[in-house]
């Protein structure tokens, strides 16, 4: 089966992308799986999973996983090299509803983009941007705001619980830092 051969989404709920499809792996229609989840095997326990293809999202289901060298998998009806090969490079999403509940305290990045962030103080800072992953902490990246006094464009504010970041709130869209503003 090619991609042209999936079905579209019938119901458009969020897809939130967990990963991507990488080359394909053998002759018979294994593709290596690039996870963004926090343990890489855990995208397998999303169902259904989705493929970006052409800016659609189409329903996959995967035969079956394993381990090699990270991870590879087979997609039912993806029988040979060519069929897989076809869904290289391809992200892989899956419903924000399928996606595990958190706490208060908790939050997942994507609800973090296009939030104000605001100093102790009450400078306004900008709006997140992005997140970075460091290894050791994240990195809110901050745009400035138009008219920013202290001719900033873009701020790399460390996410330190506590220490710097003082309280994210959700229905304000605004996270109060502790971070001077000419840094």
């Amino acid at each position: 089966m090619s991609v042209e051969g999936k079905e579209s989404m019938s119901k458009q709920d969020e897809i939130i992308v967990v990963g991507k499809f990488g080359a394909s792996y053998g002759i018979r229609g294994w593709l290596k799986v690039i996870s963004y989840t926090d343990i890489a095997e855990n995208i397998f326990d999303y169902k259904p999973l989705h493929a970006n293809v052409r800016g659609e999202w189409v329903e996959v289901s995967v035969e079956s996983w394993k381990r090699h060298k990270g991870l590879v998998c087979k997609l039912d009806g993806l029988n040979v090299r060519e069929e897989a090969q076809t869904y290289t490079n391809l992200e892989i999403g899956v419903a924000a509803s399928a996606l595990p509940k958190l706490s208060e305290e908790e939050f997942y990045w994507r609800e973090l983009f296009g939030m104000q962030v605001i100093n102790v103080q009450g400078y306004g800072l900008g709006e997140v941007v992005d997140l970075m992953a460091t290894g050791s902490n994240d990195v809110l990246v901050v745009k400035a705001n138009l008219k920013d006094a202290f001719g900033k464009k873009e701020r790399l504010i460390p996410f330190l619980d506590g220490q710097v970041i003082k309280s994210i709130d959700r229905t304000a869209q605004r996270i109060e830092v502790d971070w001077d503003p000419g840094f």
